[in-house]
């Protein structure tokens, strides 16, 4: 039978030629033998890893500056070796024996048939018993030593989760604060921590390891800074929709500037001047409904954050929020989301939700929630005035 060509437009399909492609990009593509991009994907791999153990790098665990973190790192280290040697002695034994027994060209027969072997049995059954037991016994003398803070004179400090904060209240000093937890060096700081609505996790990856923030129930854990400091912290259990922007700072001071920090805060702000834009802003404060949530004028009074929760569950128009009257004493703002500025104070105002999505200010505050209490740039202006004017007197 006689082949029929195809033709279009008298154009024989069959017979054209494909359309060259770009001789370079073939070459490029050629010499990108699975070989090469398996030592690229390695090599890019690598890099990755590296650069997430440097010890300089703020949530680095490999770079403790305290005595928990420091005594955790070193019982990871000893349980990467021996894993590091299991993993070589296996995977060696393995290899040798692929290559050692592989079937030959010419083979045609099967090999011997052993099934079983009692004394390699054994041996590989106690084995493990050893490994595990090395493993055990210094992983419990790690936690028995965790388990009890050091008798002495400690700090107190009680760590209250919310969706998506944290509060820092110290008892014993009459100091209420969010986001940013001030300590002394090398003292015993002994940490409660609750949680007002979901389960949350307290870490600190250079001062000590995650705890569980539980609603109900109070978990305790302690941690001592060998030094000045600004450590990072992160909420570590998924907690809703900001749960990655629920983050704070470990601020820590030698005794002498902790007790300044702590006079300070248990000093009441200088009011401000009379018709300034901060005294416009605490007029606004007052007018937009800001008091529902915020506390402006002190640590809150015992039971006002449990009020506020309460009547969120109840579902009314508010929730537990930040303490606000040193406000202009901090270095950050949302959480530890950003560095304090005023600029960022007055896009945080103006749309908290698209520097920080999720976040109950937005869904429940009276400026956001109703249209005729719309912030203007005057009261934006007004209120970062206001704000950034609430700091401790200097001494």
């Amino acid at each position: 039978m006689p082949r029929t060509r195809l033709t279009l437009k008298g154009v024989d399909l069959r017979e054209r030629p494909l359309p060259n492609r770009d001789s370079r990009s073939t070459m490029s593509f050629n010499k990108l033998s699975p070989r090469r991009l398996a030592i690229l994907t390695l090599t890019a791999a690598l890099l990755l890893l590296v650069t997430a153990c440097l010890p300089d790098r703020p949530q680095s665990t490999f770079g403790p500056e305290g005595k928990i973190a420091r005594d955790q790192l070193h019982l990871f280290q000893f349980i990467f070796w021996i894993a590091v040697i299991v993993f070589v002695a296996v995977e060696g034994v393995l290899v040798y024996f692929i290559f050692k027994y592989r079937r030959k060209a010419g083979d045609t027969t099967l090999p011997p048939q052993i099934h079983g072997n009692n004394r390699l049995e054994i041996a590989w059954t106690i084995l493990p018993v050893f490994i595990l037991a090395a493993i055990a016994i210094p992983t419990y003398r790690t936690i028995a030593d965790h388990k009890d803070p050091p008798e002495g004179d400690a700090l107190k400090v009680e760590v209250i989760g919310h969706q998506w904060w944290w509060e820092f209240r110290y008892p014993d000093l009459g100091v209420v604060t969010a986001n940013e937890m001030h300590i002394p060096i090398n003292k015993t700081v002994v940490v409660d921590l609750e949680s007002q609505d979901v389960i949350h996790s307290f870490w600190i990856p250079k001062l000590a390891g995650k705890t569980d923030v539980v609603p109900g129930r109070i978990n305790v854990m302690w941690l001592v800074a060998d030094k000045e400091g600004n450590y990072y912290g992160q909420c570590a259990e998924l907690c809703g929709l900001a749960h990655a922007q629920m983050r704070f700072r470990v601020i820590s001071h030698t005794q002498e500037n902790f007790d300044k920090w702590v006079k300070g805060q248990t000093t009441a702000p200088p009011q401000p001047a009379a018709n300034s834009a901060a005294a416009r802003g605490a007029q606004t404060f007052v007018t937009k409904g800001c008091l529902a949530c915020h506390t402006i004028s002190g640590p809150d009074a015992p039971g006002v954050q449990e009020g506020r929760a309460q009547g969120f569950e109840q579902g009314r128009a508010v929730f537990p929020a930040p303490n606000l009257a040193y406000f202009g004493d901090r270095g950050t703002m949302a959480a530890g989301l950003f560095d304090l500025t005023e600029d960022r104070l007055a896009k945080w105002l103006q749309d908290p939700d698209e520097l920080k999505p999720g976040n109950r200010m937005a869904e429940l505050a009276q400026a956001y929630a109703d249209p005729g209490s719309k912030l203007s740039d005057a009261d934006i202006e007004a209120l970062v005035a206001y704000l950034m004017s609430r700091q401790a007197v200097k001494n």
